[in-house]
Formats: C-alpha cells, sequence, structure tokens
C-alpha cells in the first residue's frame, strides 16, 4: 500500500502541473479575456455566457459553489456591470443571469479564440491519442463528479 500512496502523491502533483498549466496555455494562446475579475468570476462569466437565462442556484450548482458565494459574484459582477440578474417571470424567487452585451461580445470571441486553438493542436493528434484523451477525460469526468459528491 505504501507504493501506491507515493504514486497517488506523485500523480496529484502532476495533475496540478498539468491541468495548470494546460489551463494557463491555453488563456495565454487564445488571448482575450475577462481582465480585472477573479477566477471564479471568470468562470462563471464564461458559464453565463455558454447558457444565458441560466439561475443563480444551477450557476452554483455547476460551478460547484455554495449559494451565497455564488450570489456574492454577482452582486459584485453585476455591480461591475459585466452580469445582469432578472428576476424569472414565471418565478419570483428564481434569479435568471445573463451578461451585458459588452460582456457577451467578449466571451464569445473568447470561446471562439480558445476553440480554434485547441482544434488546431487535436488535429496534430494521432488516433491513439485521441483515444488516449478521450479516457483521460471520462477520468477526470469521473473525479470531477465525485470531489462534488464528497464536499461538505
Amino acid at each position: 500500500m505504501p507504493a501506491r500512496s507515493g504514486l497517488t502523491a506523485e500523480l496529484t502533483t502532476d495533475l496540478f502541473h498539468t491541468v495548470g498549466r494546460f489551463r494557463r496555455q491555453l488563456r495565454r494562446t487564445a488571448g482575450g479575456s475577462f481582465a480585472g475579475v477573479t477566477q471564479s468570476q471568470a468562470e462563471l462569466l464564461r458559464l453565463v455566457g455558454r447558457r444565458p437565462g441560466i439561475s443563480v442556484r444551477e450557476a452554483a450548482e455547476e460551478l460547484g459553489l455554495a449559494a451565497n458565494t455564488a450570489s456574492t459574484l454577482v452582486s459584485k459582477l453585476t455591480a461591475d456591470q459585466l452580469l445582469v440578474r432578472s428576476v424569472d417571470p414565471d418565478d419570483r424567487r428564481i434569479g435568471r443571469l445573463r451578461l451585458t452585451e459588452p460582456a457577451q461580445q467578449l466571451a464569445d470571441q473568447t470561446r471562439a479564440s480558445r476553440r480554434a486553438a485547441l482544434d488546431v493542436v487535436l488535429k496534430q493528434l494521432d488516433d491513439e491519442q485521441i483515444r488516449d484523451l478521450t479516457k483521460g477525460l471520462n477520468v477526470l469526468a469521473e473525479m470531477t463528479r465525485m470531489l462534488q459528491e464528497n464536499q461538505p
């Protein structure tokens, strides 16, 4: 068992390093981002950009945030005029989110740039690498689910 423990520790370090480096490099390569916002705020903006009309509760669940944390992010981004919160017409207790027009344009441009950058790299991979990547993504998705289920 100690050998597996050492392997797990090494794998944890490698995972943090690789995922972090990948995200930073993709940001640098694709350019365009929400300047002046925290990583959590940027993640919320990207989510709302992909899913306009998402509720605050749904956004919190998707990002694995506590409801009050999501609400604080929404308040800050609304005050900064990046996000619009409106009342759901069918249930006034529900807040719906959308980006302001300038923020939506930036989100769309950033998403397109990131997709284009990834597309170039993915086309350079051979079939075996694509299969390995697909398997790895499935494992990461499962790990994400497990982390979400285990959080307090």
